[in-house]
């Protein structure tokens, strides 16, 4: 009688013996997203299969970091003498803060390592990224790349090579080792969103006149 009556297994046990659909199509996407980051990630060391192709690959890595556009972004700021080129800018150097905090806040709560393939030679790097979900350099390429689209008069081709840049620096960062094709993904997608915050919380002379008066 005794043993016809055991225990019930724990509601843990019971998860790990019989996994749920979902739980089980999580594990399979995951487990294709690291196999197939990893084969993409063919400049991730010098020995790599386009190992020889990993100094521009890096120097696109710069192109996207986040303190070459703050500075620039503050520099043309301090230096620009037009009223509207200011408002531009004072909104660029906004979003790329926004982004900032944005893009530390869900790596330190979602705390992916990095790839294991991935060399930690990064630029100019700070506690969190040691992380890599989701990729800061996507989310600054989308964010960006809506940003000067939208605000810029450029011509079709410039345009063009603007859409291009954002797409070869989120593609970089696969190529590197640095992310996981999700991390990338994901990345783009809040870039993408994080842009209409930006445009809904404009800053204007009428909304913001104290930072403005700054200038």
């Amino acid at each position: 009688s005794s043993s016809s009556t055991a225990a019930p297994l724990p509601e843990e046990d019971c998860m790990k013996l019989n996994p749920s659909f979902l739980g089980i199509a999580l594990s399979s996407l995951l487990a294709i997203d690291l196999w197939a980051s990893k084969r993409l990630g063919v400049c991730a060391g010098e020995n790599s299969a386009w190992g020889s192709a990993r100094p521009l690959m890096k120097v696109i890595e710069v192109s996207g970091h986040g303190i070459p556009w703050l500075l620039g972004t503050f520099c043309g700021l301090c230096q620009s003498d037009s009223s509207a080129a200011r408002e531009v800018l004072l909104n660029l150097l906004f979003a790329l803060l926004l982004d900032l905090v944005l893009v530390a806040v869900v790596k330190g709560l979602v705390k992916r390592r990095r790839p294991t393939h991935n060399k930690m030679d990064m630029f100019v790097t700070i506690s969190v990224d040691k992380y890599s979900f989701p990729s800061g350099h996507a989310t600054r390429a989308a964010l960006v790349c809506r940003f000067v689209l939208r605000h810029l008069v450029l011509a079709v081709p410039l345009r063009v090579l603007v859409v291009l840049w954002a797409l070869i620096v989120s593609v970089s960062r696969v190529m590197l080792g640095r992310h996981n094709m999700t991390d990338v993904l994901f990345g783009l997608l809040l870039g993408y969103a994080l842009y209409s915050v930006v445009e809904y919380c404009w800053l204007s002379p009428l909304s913001a006149p104290a930072l403005f008066a700054l200038w």
